[in-house]
């Protein structure tokens, strides 16, 4: 088979793994956009490797093309062996000193960015204070200096550097959100302390970037960035008692939510306690149920809370929810609360 006809046979291939392997995946996740000043540090250093990567590429194979033209076999030479040398002393200075060079320029960025990364905001006084457990398979998000917290959404302000405490409850996981920082680890019983920045108001992805169990894939959550005066009034209305419900079907499933035993294990209301599940004090206003299901309108959010409260354990296996056993009747109720379960206006 000629070269030609395997390239026609190969190139194909590539370019469908390209289309298929390449591009996917939702709008804010990824280190390659990056909308905030720790992931702007990020891509700044993966360019610098990436422009020196593609030097040394294109050098050596320049060499390589032009020592395999110009020393090839030509007809009447089979039998020629070429001169050959042994400890050229250029040489070996040359390709030894630009290594050492190439190493030096990237060294000194690299020490410097980490350093800025590595810096502790912790005891700033101006910078919000969030501190990030994470559970199999869910994140909580607390607000100590403000009294709140939360579940699967952090919210936080535009251009500022916000401080991040991470922890773990039981393995360990991995807090990233690519389009605004790096990733850092969350340990059990060890606090580690990052930042991370928005540069503009914005709903972007995070995810588990640590293989922690069976549904890790499924471990997402999303940090949602306002300007200053809307993130102090979303801390105000979190600050604030629970909306009282108003009409049976909601007021029946508050019923059927304290006497089945989930307010045992997710809080709606009182805000400074750890909790074995999500609190879900503004679960209506979550544009994915459970951090996995999606919707586009409201009779579409009914269906995946239903759906996530009969199948449970299928949709994520491993969660320590188990499986709930509810009547058609109870299920229509409980969505009824907990789409009504907000704290910001319509």
């Amino acid at each position: 088979m000629k070269i030609w006809q395997k390239l026609s046979r190969i190139v194909p291939l590539f370019a469908l793994l390209t289309l298929v392997l390449s591009g996917c995946g939702r709008d804010n996740l990824t280190a390659l956009v990056p909308k905030g000043e720790g992931a702007e540090i990020n891509y700044s250093m993966m360019m610098i490797s990436l422009y020196i990567m593609i030097g040394v590429l294109v050098v050596v194979f320049a060499i390589y093309t032009y020592v395999v033209i110009k020393y090839r076999k030509r007809p009447g030479q089979e039998n020629v062996i070429p001169k050959q040398t042994e400890g050229n002393h250029l040489l070996e200075l040359v390709w030894t000193v630009i290594p050492i060079i190439l190493l030096i320029i990237l060294a000194i960025p690299t020490v410097i960015t980490t350093f800025e990364l590595a810096e502790d905001y912790s005891k700033d006084e101006n910078a919000v204070k969030i501190n990030v457990k994470a559970y199999l398979y869910w994140w909580d998000f607390e607000y100590p200096e403000y009294g709140v917290r939360t579940a699967q959404d952090l919210y936080m302000p535009t251009g500022e550097r916000v401080s991040i405490a991470l922890t773990s409850e039981d393995v360990i996981h991995s807090f990233w959100v690519p389009t605004l920082q790096g990733k850092m680890d969350n340990n059990p019983g060890e606090e580690n302390v990052m930042w991370i920045s928005a540069n503009e108001p914005g709903v972007y992805r995070g995810k588990c970037a640590e293989l922690c169990g069976v549904s890790h894939a499924l471990m997402d959550f999303k940090v949602i960035a306002l300007d200053r005066p809307e993130f102090d009034k979303w801390i105000e209305a979190m600050q604030a008692p629970p909306k009282e419900m108003t009409t049976p079907l909601a007021i029946e499933g508050q019923q059927l939510f304290e006497s089945k035993g989930c307010i045992g294990c997710h809080a709606v209301g009182e805000q400074k306690f750890e909790m074995a599940g999500p609190n879900l004090k503004n679960f209506g206003e979550r544009e994915v149920v459970a951090g996995i299901l999606y919707y586009e309108n409201e009779q579409e959010q009914r269906d995946q809370i239903a759906n996530w409260l009969i199948n449970t354990m299928e949709l994520k296996p491993g969660n320590k929810m188990g499986k709930q056993v509810l009547t058609q009747d109870e299920v229509d109720a409980l969505v009824e609360y907990l789409i009504n379960l907000k704290v910001l206006e319509d």
